[in-house]
C-alpha cells in the first residue's frame, strides 16, 4: 500500500515540476540565466551578485548541475541534424525536469540511507514525498534545492564513516571533502547544518590519519578548481598562475563580508531571529511542526536541522527559502500520533495543509511570467516591453529577442508613474492597432505585462477616450497569483483577497497613444 502511494506522489512531484510556476526570480537569475548565456548565445541580464566589484555568487556548482545538462541537450539537439539554437523554453523543462530526477533519486535514496528503522523509514518517505516543499521548491533551481541535496549526502557519508571505519572509509572521505567544498561554493549557509554531525568525525578522524589526510586533499583540491573557474568567469582576458596567486576571485569570502554587514541587508528586508522558527518553519511544514515539539526523533538529520536553524537565525534577513535544507531532515525525525483519531485528525489537515501551498506556490504563483515571455518571443513588432506589479522576468527566455525587445522591470511602482513610461515609450495609435492581428506587421511595439487585479488601470482599459493612451489585451494567463499585491490595510481583508483571487491571472496589452496628424501643406 505504501508503495503505491509513494508512486503517486512521484507522479503529483512530476505534475508540478511540469507547471510553469515561478516562486522567486532567483531560480532563474542565480543559475540557469547565467550558464545559458554561457553556452548558448542567448542575450542574458547577469544580476548585481555577479557584476559587482566583489562578486558574491560562485560559478563552480553551476557548471555541473545545469551546465553539463545543457551540453548534453546542445550536443543531441545537433547530433539530431537540428539547425539554430535550442528554444530556450526546451532547455528551460529540461531543467526542471533535471531537478525533478535528482531530487526523486537523491532526495528519497538520502532519507532511505539516513533512516535505518524500516517502519519509520516508510513513513519518513511519505512524508517527505507529500510535503509541498517537495512537490514544488526541490523541482525548481534553487541554489537552496541544490543544497538541500548536499546537506543530506554529506549527512549520508558521515554516517557511512562512523558506522563501517575499516570498509571504504578512504573513498567516502575523499567525496565528502569533494561534495562539503562544493556545497560552501553553492551556499555558504551550508556548513551551519554540519557543525553538530561533524563533531562525530573528530575522534575518528583523530585516530585516522590517513583518512584526515585523504579528506583535506581532496577538499583542497576541489577549491582551487573553483577559484580558478571563479575567477577565469569574472576576469575579462584570459587567466595565468598570477592571476589565480595574486587576484583570485573567492566568491564564498566576499558573500561572507556581505552578509555581515547590517547596511546590506537592510537593503533585502530585515526580520527578528525567531523569523525562521516561528514563522518560515511552520509555513513550511504546516502541521508537522506541532509533531517536531511534541514528538520529535532524536537522530543526526535533526541534530544537522537544528544546527542549521540556530545559525542561520543569528542573520537579520530570514526567508523562508533559506529552510529547505531542514524539511527532509525534521520530516524524518518526527513520530506520528499514537492515538488513532488524532492520527486520523493530523492526517487530514496534512493532505489539506500541502494541498493548498501546493497549488497555491506549484500552479498559480507568479505562474504566468513563464507563459508571457514565451509569448513575447513571438511577437515580431515588440521592442519594449513594460513588467508592472511582478516578479523580474526571465530575460533569457525570449529566445534571443531581448537583442531587439528591451525589457524594463518597473516592479511595484505608482500607477501615475507607469503611465509616464507608457506614454514615452507607446508607438502612434494607427488604423492597423484596431484590425485582427495587422498590428505584427508593424516594426515597433510596446507592451504592458501587469497582472488582471491592479484595478487602477481599470479606468483606462475601455479607451474610451479620443486621447491618451490605448491598450489592446492581446493575451492572457488565468492561472497567476501575485501575493506581493496584497494590500489589507488599504483595502481590508475580503476586498483584497475578492481582488487578488478572483480577479486571477496576468495579461499583456499592446500599448499605443494618439499622436497629431500632419496636415497636408
Amino acid at each position: 500500500m505504501w508503495r503505491r502511494a509513494y508512486l503517486f506522489l512521484v507522479l503529483v512531484r512530476l505534475w508540478f515540476a511540469l507547471s510553469p510556476s515561478y516562486l522567486h526570480p532567483d531560480e532563474n537569475f542565480q543559475g540557469p540565466e547565467v550558464i545559458a548565456g554561457q553556452i548558448f548565445s542567448y542575450p542574458v541580464r547577469l544580476t548585481w551578485e555577479f557584476t559587482t566589484d566583489h562578486p558574491i555568487r560562485s560559478v563552480f556548482p553551476l557548471w555541473p548541475v545545469y551546465g553539463l545538462p545543457m551540453l548534453l541537450l546542445r550536443w543531441l539537439w545537433i547530433g539530431n541534424g537540428n539547425d539554430g539554437e535550442i528554444p530556450p523554453i526546451a532547455v528551460f523543462w529540461t531543467l526542471r525536469v533535471l531537478m525533478f530526477i535528482i531530487s526523486f533519486v537523491l532526495e528519497d535514496w538520502a532519507i532511505h540511507e539516513l533512516v535505518q528503522s524500516p517502519r519509520h523509514r516508510r513513513v519518513a518517505v511519505l512524508l517527505v514525498a507529500s510535503s509541498y516543499v517537495t512537490w514544488t521548491y526541490q523541482t525548481h533551481t534553487f541554489s537552496n534545492s541544490v543544497e538541500t541535496l548536499v546537506v543530506a549526502w554529506c549527512l549520508v557519508l558521515i554516517e557511512r564513516i562512523v558506522a563501517s571505519p575499516n570498509q571504504g572509509s578512504v573513498l567516502a572521505s575523499i567525496v565528502l571533502g569533494i561534495v562539503a567544498v562544493f556545497g560552501v561554493f553553492n551556499r555558504i549557509t551550508f556548513p551551519a547544518f554540519l557543525l553538530i554531525p561533524g563533531i562525530r568525525l573528530l575522534p575518528y578522524y583523530w585516530k585516522n590519519t590517513l583518512s584526515f589526510a585523504v579528506v583535506v586533499a581532496a577538499g583542497l583540491c576541489t577549491t582551487v578548481i573553483a577559484i580558478a573557474l571563479d575567477t577565469a568567469f569574472y576576469t575579462p582576458h584570459s587567466i595565468s598562475w598570477s592571476d589565480l596567486i595574486r587576484n583570485p576571485v573567492l566568491t564564498p569570502l566576499n558573500n561572507l563580508l556581505y552578509n555581515i554587514s547590517p547596511d546590506n541587508l537592510a537593503q533585502h528586508g530585515l526580520h527578528p531571529w525567531y523569523q525562521h522558527l516561528l514563522v518560515n518553519l511552520p509555513q513550511l511544514i504546516g502541521p508537522a511542526a506541532v509533531l517536531l515539539f511534541i514528538r520529535p526523533h532524536l537522530s543526526l538529520r535533526l541534530y544537522s536541522a537544528i544546527s542549521g536553524i540556530s545559525v542561520l537565525s543569528i542573520f537579520h534577513h530570514q526567508e523562508a527559502r533559506f529552510m529547505l535544507p531542514t524539511i527532509p531532515l525534521i520530516l524524518s525525525s518526527v513520530r506520528l500520533p499514537k492515538s488513532e483519531s488524532a492520527l486520523r485528525i493530523w492526517t487530514i489537515s496534512w493532505i489539506i495543509f500541502n494541498l493548498f501551498f501546493g497549488t497555491l506556490m506549484g500552479v498559480y504563483h507568479q505562474g504566468g511570467i513563464v507563459p508571457a515571455q514565451v509569448f513575447m518571443s513571438k511577437q515580431p513588432d515588440a521592442t519594449q516591453s513594460v513588467w508592472w506589479k511582478t516578479y523580474m522576468p526571465p530575460i533569457w527566455l525570449l529566445n534571443g529577442k531581448n537583442e531587439g525587445l528591451r525589457t524594463r522591470d518597473l516592479m511595484g511602482v505608482a500607477g501615475e508613474k507607469l503611465f509616464e513610461e507608457l506614454e514615452q515609450l507607446a508607438t502612434c495609435d494607427t488604423p492597423a492597432d484596431r484590425r485582427s492581428m495587422e498590428y505584427l506587421k508593424e516594426k515597433n511595439g510596446t507592451y504592458l505585462i501587469a497582472p488582471v487585479s491592479a484595478t487602477w488601470l481599470d479606468p483606462y482599459l475601455p479607451n474610451k477616450g479620443l486621447e491618451g493612451l490605448r491598450f489592446r489585451e492581446v493575451w492572457r494567463h488565468q492561472q497567476h497569483l501575485n501575493l506581493d499585491d496584497l494590500d489589507f490595510a488599504e483595502d481590508g481583508v475580503w476586498n483584497t483577497l475578492g481582488r487578488v483571487i478572483g480577479r486571477r491571472g496576468l495579461a499583456i496589452w499592446r500599448v499605443t497613444k494618439s499622436c497629431p496628424r500632419k496636415g497636408r501643406s
